[in-house]
């Protein structure tokens, strides 16, 4: 795998032969011929430039602009495959355009039509292909492995069953003593001692900069509870930076696991395959987009219904759980009295049980019972904070509670928080945590585009079924009185 300098020079002497070899192919007089006949949009008035000081000027100018737009990808970080492929595609998305707008106003140096879209076609296949490369790993190479956690004793076992190449750990230091080497014995909680065979190299926020100096390829977590603060930053950590993330089979109980061989097991970081992961992007925003422009009147309506109701904001805002247990601002139109968290506590609603909340306003048992108190969840589709499809993100008060009274809670934390999800379509709410966890859990294993979409369809269907019912009861001689 290269590294240092020698990945920066590669990267960037790799896009500019690209540019070249792609140019001097578009510009070729046989793909000219197939491109232009073949593609309506391009003619034979969109001649080609073969030689001369204008067309080595242009040439120039593809180059300069291809590798001054790859400059994000010149850092030698480790990073996922998919990020790779995608970053390095817009990059050159970003430079044709850049292309296309200086050939609009500078004829002479310009690329044709035909050969400058021809050439980032090429560029969007290529230049992925050698980032890819150029960062790859040789199967012979050993692996560079690091141990992040707070439990010595699982620790060591890990170093001593596992084969890989270790060149430390991150702990707390806490867990040491004050006085004596990091790498000699250290004191467990317990009051035994573990004979460390690998150094400590710094404490457990140390995580991001220890995977890049040190050209880490795979965390081992060996925590003795999986606080969510530490336990899924050190996860977050592996999924920004590409890194293989690993836990002791003995130990999968708060983690996703893709099986394999003892005694390490993958912790399964990104459970979406990376096509799916692109096209369930692609529906969250064109869903959201979507829905705030329909909906827009109707979010004028339910404003002013909620002002002439009761007094207090419009909107209602709280800290919800987002993917690996960080914390994001959650916002839904306001359906209770205001203040009502700070009149109760933080609770499950006493709807969720089926009973009637008396916190909420007369607009805000319309606003629940038609679900639209939820339409400004998706501004946070729109910015990644949440998806359309996804476990219901829990309030952040409790977590704890939830985590300590159904062990595997922590789960559903490996993906994005959804605005409706295989829980809610079956009806399964916080007040029955397991039951809830069940279909979120199903959700994960079996998630893909055609299931979202599924899952999409059957909730509008059920809004429409409690719309109905409402209007039902509300007509004189129907229904309830």
């Amino acid at each position: 795998m290269i590294t240092g300098w020698r990945y920066r020079v590669a990267g960037a002497v790799g896009a500019a032969l690209l540019t070249v070899a792609s140019v001097g192919v578009a510009n070729h007089p046989v793909p000219q011929d197939l491109f232009t006949t073949y593609v309506p949009l391009f003619n034979r008035l969109d001649p080609t430039v073969r030689s001369g000081d204008s067309f080595r000027k242009a040439v120039m100018l593809s180059v300069a602009a291809v590798v001054g737009s790859l400059v994000q990808l010149y850092k030698p970080q480790p990073r996922r495959l998919i990020d790779t492929i995608l970053l390095a595609q817009k990059r050159v998305l970003v430079a044709g355009l850049a292309l296309a707008t200086l050939g609009y106003f500078k004829w002479s140096h310009r690329l044709p039509r035909a050969t400058l879209t021809m050439t980032v076609g090429i560029l969007l296949v290529t230049v992925p292909w050698w980032f890819v490369w150029i960062q790859r790993r040789p199967a012979d190479e050993s692996q560079r492995a690091l141990i992040v956690g707070d439990d010595l004793v699982q620790i060591e076992r890990i170093v001593e069953e596992a084969d890989l190449g270790f060149i430390g750990y991150l702990a707390p230091a806490n867990v040491f003593p004050s006085a004596g080497s990091d790498r000699a014995e250290a004191t467990i909680a317990d009051g035994g001692t573990a004979a460390m065979d690998v150094e400590r190299l710094g404490g457990l926020s140390r995580i991001e900069d220890k995977i890049v100096d040190q050209d880490v390829d795979t965390v081992v977590l060996a925590f003795r509870k999986a606080d969510r603060a530490e336990f899924f930053g050190a996860l977050d950590g592996c999924y920004e930076h590409g890194v293989a993330a690993k836990v002791h089979e003995e130990y999968t109980e708060n983690v996703l696991t893709v099986d394999g061989p003892g005694p390490l097991v993958d912790v399964d970081v990104e459970p979406w395959d990376a096509q799916d992961y692109v096209f369930k992007r692609l529906f969250d925003v064109l869903f959201a987009s979507v829905a705030l422009l329909v909906l827009s009147p109707l979010v004028v309506l339910i404003a002013a219904a909620i002002k002439l109701d009761s007094e207090g904001p419009v909107f209602f805002t709280q800290k919800r759980t987002r993917r690996f247990g960080g914390e994001f601002t959650f916002y839904k139109f306001r359906t209770m009295v205001e203040n009502a968290e700070e009149l109760t506590g933080v609770v499950v609603s006493a709807e969720d049980a089926g009973g009637v909340d008396p916190r909420v306003t007369r607009v805000g048992r319309i606003l629940r019972k038609t679900h639209v108190d939820e339409i400004p969840q998706l501004w946070s589709i729109l910015t990644g904070e949440m998806s359309v499809v996804g476990p219901r993100p829990a309030q952040a008060e409790l977590e704890g509670e939830f985590e300590s009274s159904t062990p595997e809670w922590g789960k559903r934390w490996f993906v994005k928080p959804g605005l409706t999800g295989l829980a809610q379509i079956n009806d399964a709410t916080g007040h029955e945590p397991d039951e809830k966890l069940y279909y979120d859990l199903q959700y994960i294993r079996r998630q893909s585009i055609l299931f979202d979409v599924e899952i999409v369809v059957r909730q509008i269907w059920k809004v429409g079924v409690d719309v109905v019912e409402m209007l039902g009861r509300r007509i004189p001689g129907r229904g309830e009185p």
